[in-house]
């Protein structure tokens, strides 16, 4: 498994005994660093009502499900208020996100509402590589799935991020690389 939190990386301005000192969650990652298999898994959070409404607040989600307590609890079909998809969404993965400085995101496939947060609930999120793959010269696009559950231990959320991480040596990945592009090419026309 590879290293979490633990890649010392200097940044412009700081002293040099600093700069050495690892910066948490802060990896220094390339696709050949990521296993397909390797399994993280978060610490615990609860949402609290505050932030919830917050959020709905701030992305304009003012949905009765979410945000009319008297609406969820006598008219809805869950008997109270949840907690907006998007923002269980966030927390999840932001929960078991690694701030890797040589991967992007590349956008997300199969997200899944499976089951209702509600506020109070407790969440944490098991993170697993699923696949690799040769994207381009530069970097390789990886397929990482986040599943969100709230205790004690019901899946609440799936979803799949595709990022794209820097080769450490681009010349491995070279004529793979070039042959990929070029059936891209082909296949654009």
């Amino acid at each position: 498994m590879a290293e979490i939190g633990v890649h010392a990386r200097g940044l412009p301005g700081l002293p040099e005994d600093h700069a050495a000192v690892p910066v948490w969650n802060a990896e220094d990652w390339y696709f050949e660093d990521f296993i397909v298999g390797d399994r993280i898994r978060s610490i615990r959070r609860t949402i609290a009502e505050g932030e919830s409404m917050q959020f709905n607040s701030l992305v304009m989600d003012h949905h009765p499900y979410v945000s009319d307590a008297l609406f969820a609890e006598q008219e809805g079909v869950f008997g109270r208020r949840l907690v907006a998809g998007a923002f269980v969404f966030s927390l999840g993965l932001g929960l078991a996100a690694t701030n890797c400085l040589n991967s992007f995101s590349y956008g997300y496939d199969r997200l899944r509402f499976i089951k209702p947060v509600f506020i109070g609930d407790t969440i944490y999120t098991i993170r697993e590589n699923l696949s690799k793959e040769v994207h381009n010269d530069r970097m390789g696009k990886l397929r990482v799935s986040y599943s969100v559950y709230k205790a004690p231990g019901e899946l609440v959320l799936y979803a799949e991020h595709l990022l794209t991480a820097l080769y450490r040596d681009p010349a491995r990945f070279a004529e793979e690389a070039q042959a990929k592009m070029a059936a891209k090419e082909k296949a654009r026309g």
